[in-house]
């Protein structure tokens, strides 16, 4: 351990959903890319911050990434999108057996809808902001919307929001400000009036909509003068195809920089609590996200069906640690680390098998995390491995099958998207049971011609393979021609599912092992 650098007594975790890692000042400045958007709050905190250079994303998307941190285990090659198991716990219920306060603030629609629940049930208060993306917040527009700040808008007739947006008065009005100020306000009435505590700040912006008011709408497109375009598609080859023109490819991309620059003003104002109340001596605070978005790279919008490339899949952390000094860290981690790390500051155990490399060590000054890969994906698509110098992305091989659903809740994205659930087990389905677990579990085979989980998509013998270190854009494609390179990271593939004792159909979906 460095000499001042102490195990911090509290911690923080900001999450800000679809953050780009390359959008970033304190990041993009390495790649002579740092004036795109502004970060300024962002940059505040990394001037003071461990920089981790190699995080990149597990399960995904949303509700997985979330399960990775609060749960620490990986759950996409047993199941999609959904809720805490029956046979698992949140580190909300770890702490609270440790003596530590538990805060979530967060206007984060998916941990209250069916596939989401059970997330915020455990900490010992909440507090939701309402009205972002598909919340089910109003049911008429506000008849007195006109002279508010938001702008007119395209509108999509299946999104709540576009009724909720006629109701925000001010700026602080919109859920990513009155997130941020709820957590900044919960900071100064609680610093010093616990023992120890745990806040998470799980905010949906940048996310889209990308709607923001005056001063940031159009900041970075002066020159638009059409009803703004707040939803991005989720498409490949979008421009080429027409799904937009090239000129609502650049307004989009600028609404998204609006949206990270108003989160980030408004991110400021917890970083202003951490100041008035000297918290940087005794509290650590994380700076992470879920994954990053598309806008316009590789003529990509959204989260398209496609492999995660860098700009999706190498997200952002930054971590202030009381009494260390900035430093970058080129140590590869992942999201279940974030869970590992809570735990060992907070002396907490885990009654389930989790994933993670606690990062203290790194954190102190006194050693490293001994993580030579990190696997990643979405359940019933590609796996991905990487060292962290290369990666490598094994799609199905053949057909998209075997595949099972692991889970006792059922509830997952489609209940979300089609306004019908996915089918209830049948009588193929049997109990099982998961690594390290006694409690039975649903286990439902998968056919070709069922309803699948939303995000299932059955991509087939579509390998990738990178070069990172020589090849950082990702425009050399290695797979296909064999060699020293793909075999090992084939065996690092399996090596990476024998370490989490994943389910043998995926070694045989995967055409591995």
């Amino acid at each position: 351990m460095i000499c001042g650098v102490t195990t911090p007594k509290n911690a923080v975790v900001v999450l800000l959903d679809s953050l780009n890692r390359h959008m970033l000042g304190s990041y993009a400045a390495a790649w002579g890319n740092s004036d795109e958007f502004a970060t300024p709050n962002l940059d505040r905190l990394a001037a003071r911050s461990a920089r981790f250079e190699r995080h990149v994303t597990g399960s995904l998307p949303c509700m997985p990434a979330r399960h990775d941190l609060l749960v620490g285990a990986y759950d996409f090659l047993w199941r999609p999108w959904g809720s805490i198991e029956l046979w698992e716990q949140p580190i909300t219920v770890d702490l609270d057996e440790a003596g530590v306060t538990t805060m979530l603030v967060s206007d984060h629609p998916h941990l209250f809808e069916t596939g989401g629940e059970n997330y915020h049930v455990d900490f010992h208060a909440w507090e939701y902001a309402r009205g972002h993306e598909g919340d089910a917040w109003k049911t008429v527009p506000d008849p007195s919307w006109i002279g508010t700040p938001t702008l007119p808008a395209r509108t999509r007739s299946d999104r709540f929001y576009d009724v909720s947006r006629t109701y925000f008065r001010a700026e602080d009005d919109f859920p990513g400000p009155k997130v941020m100020r709820t957590a900044a306000d919960w900071l100064d009435a609680n610093a010093g009036k616990h023992d120890r505590f745990f806040l998470f700040v799980d905010e949906f912006d940048p996310h889209e909509p990308f709607d923001t008011p005056e001063p940031w709408v159009n900041m970075y497109d002066p020159e638009w003068d059409d009803d703004l375009i707040i939803w991005p598609p989720y498409a490949t080859k979008a421009v080429e195809r027409g799904v937009i023109t090239e000129r609502e490819a650049r307004h989009i991309r600028a609404n998204y920089g609006s949206k990270l620059s108003m989160i980030d003003h408004w991110f400021g104002k917890l970083l202003d609590t951490f100041d008035r109340h000297n918290l940087w001596d005794d509290t650590m605070l994380v700076l992470c996200t879920d994954h990053g978005h598309y806008l316009g790279e590789r003529d990509l919008f959204g989260k398209p069906n496609v492999m995660q490339y860098e700009t999706l899949g190498h997200i952002p952390m930054l971590i202030a640690w009381p009494g260390a000094a900035a430093q970058t860290v080129d140590t590869l981690t992942t999201t279940v680390d974030i869970h590992a790390t809570l735990r060992e500051v907070f002396g907490a155990a885990s009654p389930h098998p989790t994933h993670g490399n606690s990062l203290v060590p790194v954190l102190e000054g006194s050693g490293a995390t001994d993580r030579e890969w990190a696997i990643g994906g979405v359940y019933g698509n590609w796996v991905q491995v990487t060292d962290g110098h290369r990666k490598y992305a094994r799609s199905a091989v053949e057909s998209n099958f075997p595949l099972s659903m692991w889970s006792n809740r059922w509830s997952t994205m489609p209940t979300h998207f089609r306004n019908v659930g996915l089918p209830k087990p049948d009588r193929r389905a049997y109990l099982d049971y998961m690594p390290h677990s006694d409690v039975p579990v649903i286990r439902q085979p998968f056919q070709p011609g069922d309803m699948l989980p939303f995000w299932v998509s059955g991509p087939v013998d579509r390998h990738h393979l990178f070069d990172l270190d020589n090849d950082p854009s990702e425009a050399e494609e290695l797979a296909g021609a064999g060699g020293v390179v793909e075999k090992e990271m084939v065996d690092m593939l399996v090596a990476a599912l024998d370490a989490v004792e994943a389910p043998r159909e995926q070694y045989e979906r995967l055409g591995v092992g």
